[in-house]
């Protein structure tokens, strides 16, 4: 066996070497398995692949958006930390400027001609009057609002809806969390399969068995990326063996994927621009709708004030009335531009990435772990058995190539 050795001396010792290169490869592909392609590619339903995450990106968003909304944040808290006064007087200058617009376009839609007709100074008195008022009744409405967030905003429609029209979105989350993890499973891969390719090699040396070599290749497909993932996850809670302290890879960086979490969230997520886009126009944008109407009937009744009989006498009852709610519907939906000019205060006031830092480090490890794990768990047998899979054919190649010398 020594003689044998010496003659083929590189050939034995590349097995390890090789081993540990199949652990690493099979790790690889498996990470880029889980995230890519963003839609599927080949034949459906069964020739072809797409990525875990985005696949199964429902499930996906629902589980982050659970963790999220029951555990770190609520929708209430986020709104009571606003103050309505404040988002007036922040978007009083744009308001301002889109309602002479506004209500220039709807009189000219109404009764062609009218507005022109008009005296220069009843134009001026509307004008003033219910540029004065506007940023009035966004404070009315958000106070509304903050009284009963559920009614009027769905944070959980808000970050799902965000997630499925963006699924690079989901994997940023998981990829930027789970960074070192993944660098390790890959690394642990290459060191996994060194361990069992020096096994292998004696093994080869004394056997030189044509299945050898695949079915070791395939074990340490299958066994490096269950180790792997077990090294990541556990132990949930730090236990001691033989002196040294032992937890799972991810659970021990907690305060540090906390601070990445939030950082992410509050940028990408949980912006004061999402937040309007979803009162303007998410899964309860009617009743906002509703709402504006209501302030916006109110105070261009207020505000016409001696020029009310003129107007309703020049374009009757019923168009003063569909006058009101286009005048509401071109507020709604200049909203989210005019919105824009408050979000540097509501970052400021809603205060969401120290928030999410602070809540985020105080989870149990059990609740932590469910941050990453679910892209692990789903689907991972198929995982594994790619791994498994790869590793046996590079073995197969490789007992060709070691036969033939």
């Amino acid at each position: 066996m020594w003689q044998e050795f010496q003659a083929h001396m590189w050939l034995y010792i590349s097995i390890p070497f090789i081993s540990g290169f199949i652990g690493y490869v099979t790790k690889v592909v498996a990470i880029e398995m889980m995230f890519s392609p963003l839609e599927f590619v080949g034949i459906k339903p069964f020739f072809g692949w797409q990525g875990i995450v985005p696949r199964k990106a429902v499930k996906m968003a629902t589980i982050s958006v659970e963790l999220m909304t029951t555990r770190l944040i609520r929708a209430e808290e986020i709104f009571a930390r606003l103050d309505p006064k404040r988002i007036a007087k922040e978007i009083e200058v744009p308001m301002t400027a889109a309602v002479e617009e506004i209500v220039h376009e709807v009189a000219q839609t109404y009764k062609p001609g009218l507005w022109e007709a008009m005296p220069d100074f009843a134009r001026q008195k509307v004008i003033k009057k219910v540029q004065a008022e506007a940023p009035a009744v966004v404070e009315a409405v958000m106070t509304e609002v903050q009284k009963d967030v559920a009614k009027y905003f769905d944070i959980k429609h808000m970050v799902i809806s965000n997630l499925l029209k963006d699924k690079s979105m989901l994997n940023d989350i998981f990829k930027k969390v789970g960074r070192q993890e993944f660098r390790f499973f890959s690394n642990a891969g290459f060191y996994f399969g060194f361990g069992i390719g020096l096994i292998q090699m004696v093994c080869w040396l004394i056997f030189k068995q044509g299945w050898m070599l695949p079915a070791f290749g395939g074990f340490v497909g299958f066994f490096s990326d269950w180790a792997a993932l077990q090294m990541m996850f556990r132990p949930l809670e730090p236990k001691k063996y033989l002196g040294i302290t032992f937890q799972g890879l991810f659970l021990r960086r907690q305060h540090e994927v906390a601070r990445d979490y939030a950082a992410l969230i509050s940028k990408q997520l949980l912006t004061p621009a999402n937040m309007v886009e979803e009162l303007c126009r998410g899964a309860m944008s009617d009743r906002i709708m509703d709402l504006i109407h209501r302030h916006v009937r109110l105070m261009i009744d207020n505000q016409s004030g001696m020029v009310k009989p003129l107007v309703v006498y020049a374009v009757g009852t019923k168009q003063y009335i569909e006058m009101k709610a286009n005048v509401a519907e071109r507020i709604m939906a200049q909203l989210p531009e005019t919105m824009k000019h408050m979000e540097s205060y509501a970052e400021d006031a809603m205060d969401i990435r120290n928030t999410l830092v602070e809540r985020m480090q105080r989870l149990t490890p059990t609740e932590f772990e469910g941050m990453l794990r679910p892209a692990f768990k789903e689907d991972e047998w198929s995982l594994i058995a790619v791994g498994a899979a790869l590793g046996f054919l590079v073995g197969e190649l490789q007992v060709h190539f070691m036969l033939a010398q």
